[in-house]
């Protein structure tokens, strides 16, 4: 059926733009090329580790290989002694989806990158600028008084706040105190009355849930390849080039090969405690996500066929007339 000039005028305003999410090892990329390929999308990654150059295996960024079927953008963008926030990635990632969306191409935003997804689609508020001083006594007592200690006190100045951080992300913490005790109000306070959401898109959300067991054990196996693959070999060239405080080496999976370098942990001590924690980090996002309105949940991974095909039809939104 012929396309009247009224819808072709609704589709040049409202541009579509794809999201997907879920969590990690439930076959985003997978599902993210196959979109792109039958869409003629372009792929903007929303992974908080996937920015830094120099780290390949521990992030899953996708292969060269991939990369090269489909142009992709927010990876390898920074050094990892870059602090490179949520912030840093909402600006960006929303100057790559005008430059693709105004080249004709669809934009496709992968990642289990939460707050970073948070930041592009609904804004980030005007907060403080950084005190140094306040940080450096804020680290000094999480480590006097212990773990825990920095999320006990976000969650008496900011119990929503304290909720969507976990306890050991000391960064985010410390930012959200920060926030809290300079601007004398609570963190998500400021988020709702400053923020700045993306508009002007058609924006479709997929979410990914497959089935739990067969989620972790594919985490289980992913985790085992990594340290197959080279991981703590790659953990140690970063270490060489950038140092050993960089903080993508305090994430998972680096941090367990770190140990094994420092001889703390064996490889296997190592592997099980990275399966460990990319378990209980999967639990968390799709805590996260589930609270992200509009999401078209598909029960399954996003390299089955089936899901793919559902979410190529769901991804086709509906060419709507604008008066």
């Amino acid at each position: 059926m012929a396309i009247s000039r009224v819808e072709r005028v609704a589709r040049v305003v409202n541009p579509r733009l794809c999201v997907i999410v879920g969590p990690t090892g439930s076959g985003k990329t997978a599902l993210s090329l196959h979109l792109a390929e039958a869409e003629g999308g372009e792929i903007v990654s929303c992974d908080s580790v996937a920015v830094y150059r120099d780290l390949e295996i521990g992030t899953a960024k996708p292969s060269r290989g991939e990369r090269a079927r489909v142009p992709h953008h927010l990876i390898d963008v920074a050094d990892p002694t870059e602090t490179f926030t949520a912030g840093d990635y909402s600006r960006q990632a929303r100057v790559a989806i005008a430059d693709i969306s105004g080249r004709g191409r669809v934009p496709i935003v992968v990642g289990g990158t939460g707050l970073y997804l948070r930041a592009l689609l609904d804004g980030l508020f005007s907060g403080p600028e950084r005190s140094e001083e306040l940080r450096d006594r804020l680290r000094a007592s999480e480590q006097r008084r212990g773990a825990g200690h920095l999320h006990r006190l976000l969650r008496r100045m900011d119990a929503s706040a304290a909720e969507k951080i976990h306890a050991n992300d000391v960064p985010k913490l410390i930012r959200a105190i920060e926030v809290c005790l300079q601007a004398r109000a609570p963190m998500t306070q400021l988020w709702q009355q400053s923020s700045e959401p993306l508009n002007g898109f058609e924006i479709v959300k997929l979410g990914l849930d497959p089935d739990r067991e067969k989620l972790y054990a594919r985490i289980n196996e992913r985790c085992r390849r990594m340290f197959a693959d080279g991981l703590v070999a790659e953990t140690e060239q970063v270490r060489a080039k950038w140092g050993a405080d960089v903080r993508p080496l305090q994430s998972l999976g680096y941090r367990q090969a770190l140990a094994v370098l420092d001889g703390s942990m064996s490889e296997a001590q190592a592997i099980a405690s990275m399966q460990q924690g990319h378990r209980n980090y999967a639990k968390r996002q799709l805590t996260w996500f589930r609270r992200e309105p509009d999401v078209l949940w598909l029960k399954g991974f996003g390299d089955e066929a089936a899901i793919q095909s559902a979410a190529l039809s769901a991804a086709s939104v509906p060419i709507r007339a604008t008066r």
